[in-house]
């Protein structure tokens, strides 16, 4: 099976002609009684059906949150299985977020599980943990570079405990959130017109300029919306780079299901403040 072209191409792509917004399929059992729906595998396959359906046609990328679908077990993963196959069909890039991280033979199973082109699971891009070492990733880097997928790594986090790991200084003065940066720097030397390995870098942390971002690869930005950042606040966190950061909303997107209509219009609103946003810069 042939490899797809690499994720930083085809993401490069997407963002150009669709805009960069990246919503969350997160069907939070909150969520689903917020549509009417019952906390069950019915109620989760609803969800996410309206959710492909009303936004993978539109959107550059959309994020499942595996955790959800997860606790209902192997049904759960099957709608999982089945949202993730409909969405890349309608064109919508599929980020993965499941955070794995582990070691050697762990880490290369949970790259297959997601990142071998024939997988049931197999999506555009894995979000991964790199807090046991940075060397840790290498089974999923090779897989995915193999298929022509990417990763997201956890680099500089949204939630208010992310801190303690990731501006915990190394011995070399550097902390671990810059060296997770400059690892993917590495990573992605030479690559054009995007590196495929990208950081997760919190929409919510105000002034990063004591970090270079820089990384040529994306910038997956959790925090716009329910977590409190806007789309006016990106240009004060990314700077000059906002052409690389992939905004991430969720439930602020999602609570105006399960009409189709009101989640595309909640989903347009916010690329059109993204837009002028990314304008200002």
């Amino acid at each position: 099976m042939s490899p797809l072209e690499p994720f930083g191409a085809r993401l490069r792509t997407a963002m150009d002609e669709r805009g960069p917004l990246c919503v969350g399929i997160d069907p939070h059992a909150s969520l689903l009684t917020e549509w009417g729906l019952n906390d069950d595998v019915a109620g989760l396959e609803r969800f996410s059906r309206t959710v492909v359906e009303a936004l993978a046609d539109r959107v550059a990328v959309l994020k499942p949150q595996s955790a959800f679908f997860e606790r209902f077990g192997s049904r759960g993963i099957a709608v999982l299985e089945k949202s993730v196959e409909e969405a890349r069909a309608a064109g919508a890039l599929v980020v993965m977020d499941a955070k794995r991280g582990d070691i050697d033979s762990t880490m290369a199973a949970y790259a297959e599980s997601f990142l071998r082109k024939d997988a049931p699971l197999f999506s555009d891009a894995l979000t991964v943990s790199p807090y046991l070492g940075y060397g840790s990733l290498a089974p999923a880097i090779a897989l995915a570079r193999e298929s022509g997928a990417g990763l997201f790594v956890l680099a500089l986090t949204s939630n208010p405990g992310g801190g303690e790991v990731q501006h915990a200084v190394r011995a070399d003065g550097r902390n671990v959130g810059a060296t997770m940066l400059a690892h993917l720097t590495v990573e992605n030397a030479g690559e054009k017109p995007l590196g495929s390995f990208g950081a997760v870098v919190g929409a919510t942390l105000g002034d990063l300029s004591s970090y270079d971002l820089d990384i040529n690869g994306p910038l997956l930005a959790p925090g716009v919306g329910a977590q409190g950042a806007t789309p006016a606040d990106l240009p004060g966190v990314f700077g000059k780079l906002l052409r690389n950061v992939v905004p991430n909303v969720s439930r602020s997107v999602l609570r105006h299901g399960p009409d189709v209509g009101a989640l595309q219009a909640a989903s347009e609103r916010f690329a059109e403040e993204i837009r002028v946003a990314f304008a200002t810069v």
